[in-house]
């Protein structure tokens, strides 16, 4: 059902109709799932050409272990104060880093609480760390932590004690954006082909309709492809088990 997690028959469903050349749009159609959902679950396990059920099934209840498992993490109450680095440079940097980010494209507050979780030995901040040190209220923290989060950029989890809320930034917080980027390709390559079948296929409008659907797609694939062989680099220079794709 929509919002619960997917079993191992619902990744079954996904491999037997990735193999079958099923888009992600109709393969979420058959198991009633949103497409981002589907678009994820491949994203994360392999991409299109390298997504087995049995694998992906295994690989989500790693991260599910590690999750409950990983090291506590520390507030880290200062910005760099440790191995004998200058705060105020760090501070600097911070600073540095997201009028950049904002020069990009971020908006202000966003790019302010990134930068500062960017600087971070733990990569983690509770919302009233990120209020003392940007000097702003907790309505911002929060807004600009939901933008991120819906950009893939940060999370949440629970201390310990499970009484406050910390926002994390991963060391693979940009293979997930990108892979988000993918994942937001796909629903509006679906979105503009059925915009295309309802104005016909033979019309100039359904044309473009359609030349935009299979661009959306096919980028949001060459996302996941590149995604994937950076990790399998990754994996080969560090000597880990890489994730191999089928050639």
């Amino acid at each position: 059902m929509p919002g619960a997690r997917l079993t191992q028959e619902d990744r079954r469903k996904i491999a037997a109709g990735l193999t079958e050349g099923l888009g992600y749009g109709e393969i979420a159609r058959q198991l009633a799932r949103p497409t981002s959902t589907v678009t994820r679950e491949i994203a994360r396990n392999g991409g299109p050409s390298g997504y087995r059920a049995d694998s992906a099934q295994h690989a989500t209840a790693r991260r599910s272990r590690r999750r409950k498992a990983g090291p506590p993490r520390t507030s880290d109450g200062g910005a760099g104060t440790a191995d004998g680095r200058d705060p105020a440079a760090v501070e600097e940097f911070a600073t540095q880093l997201a009028e950049l980010l904002v020069h990009l494209g971020l908006p202000r507050m966003v790019a302010r609480v990134l930068a500062c979780l960017y600087v971070t030995d733990s990569g983690s901040l509770t919302a009233a760390d990120l209020v003392r040190r940007l000097g702003v209220s907790p309505a911002s923290v929060s807004k600009a932590i939901g933008y991120l989060e819906g950009q893939e950029l940060v999370r949440r989890e629970r201390d310990e004690d499970g009484r406050r809320e910390r926002y994390v930034i991963d060391d693979d917080v940009w293979y997930r954006s990108l892979l988000a980027s993918a994942q937001r390709n796909a629903i509006l390559a679906e979105f503009t082909r059925n915009g295309a079948g309802l104005l016909g296929a033979a019309t100039p409008a359904g044309a473009r309709l359609r030349a935009a659907a299979a661009f959306l797609e096919d980028t949001g694939a060459d996302i996941v492809r590149a995604v994937q062989r950076r990790r399998d680099e990754e994996a080969a220079h560090s000597g880990a088990a890489p994730r191999t794709m089928p050639r």
